[in-house]
């Protein structure tokens, strides 16, 4: 599961707003919208409520009323895309202040990712980080690993599952995030977004969402289609005040390599951004891609914006099947919380540390900080390397290479060599 949303930089949607509103209303009121500009003309004797002229029970002076109608709508959209534009504007503020943060000082984690949740609606058969029968966990825990968090000096928080919309106080969770000042991100499969939880959403806080839509058609492999997501997508276009990033996906046994091309198309006419993730296959292994999937991945790569999230050079190695020389900072900089409390390297590596979180310290982090990981140079998590870009180029890690093995839970995301 891609968390490449929580570093983005959460700019301004592009199409949203009165140009949006604009073509609909040509669209499907071409005749009614030619006569109101008109009417809303200075030297028209169509101006509405001048006595010079017919009632308004004529047909000119209703046309009238549905000018002020959509000159009333009109402004509302306005008022949306200024708001969003503020917001958009507040969040890139705080994310260079994150930036500027992570450079100053190596002792406090960038990003912590945290599993309020585990179970799932779904059951993609490459996905490695769910089940169908756990409780949620209680809110009160959830605030003391929050405020934890929060006292170690971590900036961003990403909620994810399992499907996090399943916890019955998510709102709350988010809010607690907000409160201590932390960025708030979630990921999810999109199937429970209503126009009313999005506004929620909104109420509690949220900064960042990412939905990862997987094919144009469901499938055997996942559900996550474009067919079913696309009326969701179109609710959050329309009501949320927070940065939509839609992720598409090649390989893990992804039928139609194409349909990333036309899902990322698809969330830029909508006004979100949209990146691309080389997914695993059942087996928790990822081959290197095929000619035709490294096509779509790199025309995708073409569109995305550049950004602190879009620091994939890593992904491009694994189209290719070659390993990453890099320096692997989870544990210190990127924590992976999971449902028990525990903190891990990440959510394909559970079991190491396997520390409680309300017993992690300062020194817990500056120990893993200079701890190498043999599992690096084939990793595929790109929240663990794009959180590992903030210090690449200082401090070599010199303590001994932490033996990690199998997971606990699941089978590794590992590149297999060629």
């Amino acid at each position: 599961m891609s968390l490449q949303f929580v570093l983005y930089g959460g700019g301004q949607r592009e199409s949203s707003g009165t140009g949006l509103f604009s073509v609909r209303i040509r669209e499907h009121y071409a005749a009614e919208y030619a006569i109101c500009q008109r009417a809303l003309s200075l030297d028209s004797p169509w101006l509405p409520f001048n006595p010079g002229y017919t009632p308004i029970t004529t047909q000119r002076s209703s046309i009238s009323r549905e000018c002020d109608v959509i000159k009333g709508l009109r402004r509302m959209f306005q008022v949306k895309h200024l708001r969003r534009a503020v917001l958009a504007a507040h969040r890139r503020v705080r994310e260079l202040q994150m930036i500027a943060k992570g450079l100053a000082s190596t002792g406090h984690p960038i990003l912590a990712h945290v599993i309020p949740m585990r179970r799932c609606n779904l059951a993609c058969t490459y996905c490695n980080e769910f089940d169908d029968y756990s409780k949620p966990v209680p809110v009160d825990a959830m605030y003391s690993r929050l405020d934890h968090l929060a006292s170690l000096g971590t900036t961003i928080i990403t909620i994810s599952g399992g499907e996090p919309l399943l916890h019955p106080d998510l709102d709350l969770i988010i809010a607690r995030v907000r409160g201590h000042g932390m960025i708030a991100g979630m990921i999810t499969n999109g199937y429970l977004l209503t126009a009313e939880r999005i506004q929620r959403l909104n109420r509690a806080g949220l900064e960042h969402l990412q939905i990862s839509i997987d094919n144009v058609m469901p499938d055997a492999v996942s559900k996550k289609s474009l067919k079913v997501l696309d009326r969701k997508l179109l609710l959050l276009a329309e009501h949320a005040d927070f940065h939509v990033n839609i992720n598409s996906v090649v390989g893990g046994g992804i039928h139609t390599p194409k349909d990333a091309l036309v899902i990322g198309k698809r969330a830029l006419e909508l006004g979100f951004t949209s990146t691309v993730g080389i997914i695993h296959d059942g087996d928790g292994q990822l081959q290197p891609l095929r000619d035709e999937e490294r096509e779509v991945y790199l025309a995708m790569r073409a569109m995305e914006k550049s950004s602190y999230a879009r620091i994939n050079g890593f992904q491009d190695n694994i189209a290719r099947g070659r390993e990453n020389q890099w320096r692997c900072r989870a544990g210190a900089r990127y924590l992976y919380i999971c449902e028990d409390g525990l903190v891990h390297y990440c959510s394909q590596q559970r079991g190491y540390p396997g520390k409680p979180l309300l017993q992690y310290t300062l020194e817990d982090i500056r120990r893993e900080y200079r701890t190498a990981k043999e599992c690096a140079p084939r990793c595929t998590v790109a929240c663990v390397h794009q959180t590992g870009t903030i210090d690449f180029w200082r401090d070599p890690q010199n303590l001994p290479v932490s033996p990690v093995g199998p997971s606990h839970t699941a089978p590794l995301v590992q590149l297999q060599p060629k």
